[in-house]
């Protein structure tokens, strides 16, 4: 039951972005994402304990029984990939380029999404593994994401910054494969889970529990593994 997270990401369309106080509210608020129907979580290293949080979450199922995809973002040096990869992270990602952590993610054959907010920065990420995180997403709009869809169709776009939840089909409808959400997803179990079936595109009668992605990330996920290998 495992997809690559680029599926996983554009199926989800929205990825949670967690900045908490400490390891245990992380492993919290993680656990309660994939009770609501979230399968794919973003850690951040500016959480103090994050890769002991990482550890924990990691091994867990979501809400349909599918593992866990639990990244690790802010991630701008050698040794925080290292030490997020060990930990179990599904995939990595930093807020700008970052060669130190593509070169990690090369060797251990890793996905990583890079950040980047200039088109070049974004087209090289893109060309490096298929994605790019535009950030800070909120400077450029929607209409940003839009341009840089026209020349980029087949890459995996992630915007996250400053964007609210229910700014997220705005996004979306510009290009965005999945936004990044760091603030405002409620903490109503009820509530969460219906912010996630309302976004998610539908699950395969047949299948055996992955998620359908569109094109964009069916393109992307073939890109990455490949082109991490070469970068």
């Amino acid at each position: 039951m495992s997809s690559h997270p680029y599926e996983v990401l554009a199926a989800q369309r929205l990825l949670p972005v967690l900045r908490d106080a400490d390891a245990d509210e992380a492993v919290r608020r993680s656990t309660a994402l994939l009770a609501a129907g979230c399968r794919a979580v973003e850690l951040t290293t500016s959480t103090p304990g994050w890769a002991g949080a990482l550890a924990r979450t990691a091994p867990l199922d979501d809400a349909h029984g599918r593992p866990a995809l639990i990244g690790v973002g802010t991630v701008t040096t050698a040794a925080q990939a290292a030490t997020a990869l060990d930990a179990g992270a599904a995939f990595l990602v930093s807020p700008y380029p970052a060669p130190e952590v593509r070169e990690v993610a090369r060797r251990r054959r890793a996905v990583f999404i890079e950040g980047g907010f200039t088109p070049g920065e974004i087209a090289a990420a893109v060309r490096a593994a298929g994605a790019a995180k535009v950030f800070p997403a909120h400077v450029g709009g929607p209409g940003f994401v839009r341009s840089l869809r026209a020349v980029l169709a087949a890459a995996v776009i992630i915007p996250t910054g400053g964007i609210r939840p229910a700014e997220v089909p705005d996004w979306l409808a510009a290009g965005a494969t999945a936004v990044g959400i760091g603030t405002g997803l409620p903490t109503d179990p009820v509530e969460l889970a219906a912010v996630f079936a309302g976004l998610a595109r539908p699950r395969p009668a047949h299948g055996d529990g992955d998620t359908d992605a569109d094109a964009d990330a069916h393109a992307g996920a073939d890109a990455g593994p490949d082109a991490v290998g070469e970068r």
